[in-house]
């Protein structure tokens, strides 16, 4: 095997900050983007959970997003020296509370017809109260802790991404986190954005292999 492969799915949020990490550590992949509702057989047999990111090197098989941006950081820590060793263990503690508390409370407020009995309103407020916290730590630069993305950066932007997604007037309308729409605002107009966010066929077995990053990618910008 040439490349490292990667199961992926355009929108999906873990599947997002993987292909962040991956990209901005230069590491080139085979990517196969995948119907969640028609998950590859392939994908499933190396990874019985059944869900994106699924990362395949020479020597492992690893399906956790969270555990894909640290083998990157390990071949290279393209964070390296832009990061304090407080902001460190706040970054930790911060994907901690977005991973859990925040994609909980995200799931029932954005996809409410799948789960019984939801108070929206309750579960919308769950998330402004973590923004809340959020909008008082970070900096008031392009990043979180400065004008160098970091590793907070990319773990937690595409959930507060999907957040804004369930009601972008009312998101917008939220006077009280202001660092955190400049923040996501930041996201959604950069290069790095615009290059995970490629078009990739549907694979399929027998595919043409596409590449991640595309080697068809021209940047408008």
């Amino acid at each position: 095997m040439n490349y490292p492969i990667l199961y992926s799915f355009k929108r999906c949020p873990y599947a997002m900050r993987a292909r962040m990490a991956i990209k901005l550590a230069g590491i080139e992949c085979e990517i196969r983007e995948v119907r969640l509702n028609n998950k590859p057989d392939h994908m499933l047999k190396v990874s019985p959970k059944g869900t994106v990111p699924v990362l395949i090197t020479k020597k492992k098989v690893i399906d956790e997003s969270l555990d894909i941006i640290n083998w990157v950081l390990s071949i290279d820590n393209v964070f390296e020296g832009n990061i304090e060793q407080n902001e460190i263990d706040l970054t930790e503690h911060l994907i901690n509370i977005f991973d859990n508390k925040f994609k909980y409370h995200l799931d029932r407020y954005k996809y409410s017809t799948r789960y019984k009995d939801v108070d929206l309103e309750f579960h919308q407020n769950q998330c402004l109260k973590i923004l809340n916290n959020l909008e008082s730590l970070i900096f008031n630069s392009e990043w979180c802790f400065g004008d160098q993305l970091n590793k907070l950066d990319i773990s937690i932007l595409p959930f507060i991404r999907q957040f804004r997604i369930a009601n972008s007037s009312w998101f917008d309308s939220q006077n009280e986190i202001t660092k955190v729409k400049k923040l996501l605002n930041n996201f959604l107009d950069s290069k790095l954005f615009e290059e995970i966010m490629h078009t990739y066929e549907i694979w399929e077995e027998g595919a043409e292999t596409s590449f991640f990053p595309s080697k068809n990618y021209n940047s408008k910008k």
